[in-house]
């Protein structure tokens, strides 16, 4: 587990010096880290993911609501009902 996890740890450490070598030079000249063709993908991203979360808000909203009306009232619930439950086996 300890090979794996160094391991892990040199990609990530390579990944950064890979950055730093490559992106800061340019960004110190500049330029852009994205072209404009990489700009427009990242803005259709944000709003393709924007819609998706309102749409699942929509569609979840009921099942949400009635599990926390569900909840409070098993949590609300009266102690005398349980009165069987919690028996101990002889």
């Amino acid at each position: 587990m300890v090979p794996l996890i160094i391991g892990m740890l040199l990609c990530v450490g390579l990944a950064l010096a890979v950055v730093a070598v490559v992106a800061v030079p340019a960004r110190r000249e500049g330029r852009d880290l994205l072209s404009p063709q990489g700009e427009e993908i990242v803005a259709a991203v944000k709003e393709k993911t924007a819609d998706t979360l309102e749409s699942t808000i929509e569609k979840t909203g009921d099942v949400i609501s009635a599990t926390k009306d569900k909840v409070g009232d098993t949590v609300q619930r009266d102690p005398s009902e349980d009165s069987g439950r919690h028996r101990r086996a002889s």
